[in-house]
């Protein structure tokens, strides 16, 4: 089948989209058809270098691109594609405020990191944050940040214009402890994947886009402390590619403080899902919890670093999930034959029962990640070598 005029249509949509032309996610039902999509598309760009980049997925055979009008160009194609709209998400944070350097942060601490750090730094372990980019020029992060990618603009790094994905980064593997701060898992290495914008928004497109980015480049874990209400069947399916690849998925749960529900892509079953709690070991009250939730961590006024050097204390399930994916990453540095199960259970077995205010009963199946203890039990299960 020839794609050219398929492809041209769709890049006259990027171009010029329709007011009505709401962005789509496109996939190929039979890979082969994809292939030929891509063939094409790769030959008309050698053609044309100025031509504008199409964006799409390899690992989900998919196409992203706005849709002018009714779409009827598809038409022709229709037995041959899915077609799903393309669904905002947003960082999950609530607010901020400036701070100073926290040294070893109480969550750190809280989730006994640093008793592991003797045995585990996480080092060489790639961890790819999907966020808003972070601060290459932050003093506690230099050390830590590999290139990553900018998805909004490829031919940049993924500088952080919102503060949300240093924030992250700081917890999972800061490394300035004599100035700044430490990180759960300081020689873990930070690749930042900027899927999100200045205010913290990003389409499903770009967070497929970031996962696909993340599985070619081998990465062990995706933090992804973001959500949203709806389910999108093809992020599902590049996070069952992502989870299949060996990656550990962990997700936030959502600050709505529901007790029955929580956030996509965290609710699939695939991911390591997240809830937060206050330094008194608690389920903060901002939280979503219950039995979707897989394992507790800090994430109530956590302070890490920010944009242009500075520190913020935040609040969020994003924090929590920042915490667990460090201490997945001191885990695997000493076992990295682990798979995403294995690890998902091992954080079950090992972690901290939650403190309940007087009168309540304790929320069954919560307990916060106690890095210490799951790198003791990670190292039991490690595999002779042959």
């Amino acid at each position: 089948m020839d794609y050219t005029g398929l492809i041209q249509m769709l890049l006259e949509d990027m171009e010029s989209p329709a007011p009505s032309g709401a962005k789509r996610i496109i996939r190929f039902v039979d890979p082969r058809h994809y292939d030929q999509f891509e063939q094409t598309l790769q030959e008309l760009k050698a053609l044309h270098p100025d031509w504008p980049d199409l964006p799409t997925s390899r690992t989900l055979k998919s196409v992203m691109a706005p849709l002018s009008g009714s779409g009827r160009h598809l038409d022709p194609f229709k037995n041959d594609i899915v077609i799903e709209e393309d669904s905002l998400v947003q960082v999950h944070t609530l607010a901020s405020k400036t701070s100073q350097g926290p040294g070893i942060p109480y969550g750190v601490k809280q989730i006994q990191a640093p008793k592991a750090w003797s045995t585990s730094t996480g080092y060489r372990i790639k961890i790819g944050v999907i966020d808003t980019g972070a601060d290459y020029y932050h003093p506690d992060l230099r050390g830590s940040l590999a290139k990553g990618i900018n998805l909004l603009n490829r031919h940049m790094l993924p500088f952080d214009d919102n503060g949300h994905g240093t924030h992250i980064a700081g917890t999972i593997a800061a490394a300035n402890g004599t100035e700044g701060m430490i990180g759960v898992a300081p020689r873990a290495t930070i690749y930042p994947v900027k899927a999100f914008d200045h205010n913290g928004s990003a389409y499903v497109s770009d967070i497929i886009q970031g996962i696909d980015w993340c599985i070619r480049n081998r990465m062990h874990i995706i933090n992804m402390s973001f959500g949203m209400k709806t389910r999108s069947k093809a992020l599902l399916e590049v996070v069952n590619k992502a989870h299949a690849a060996g990656i550990s998925i962990v997700a936030s749960s959502g600050n709505d403080g529901k007790r029955r529900n929580i956030d996509y892509p965290a609710k699939y079953p695939q991911t390591i899902s997240v809830g937060a709690t206050d330094r008194h070991r608690r389920i903060a009250s901002f939280s979503n919890r219950g039995e979707f939730i897989d394992i507790y961590a800090p994430g109530d006024k956590i302070i890490s670093s920010w944009t242009q050097g500075k520190y913020h204390e935040m609040s969020g399930t994003s924090m929590a999930t920042s915490h667990v994916s460090g201490a997945i990453a001191l885990l695997l540095a000493q076992n990295p034959d682990l798979q995403p199960d294995e690890i998902k259970e091992l954080l079950q077995l090992t972690a901290t029962p939650l403190k309940t205010r007087k009168g309540q009963r304790r929320p069954a199946g919560g307990a916060e990640v106690n890095a210490l203890k799951l790198l003791r039990e990670g190292m039991k299960r490690k595999k002779p070598k042959s």
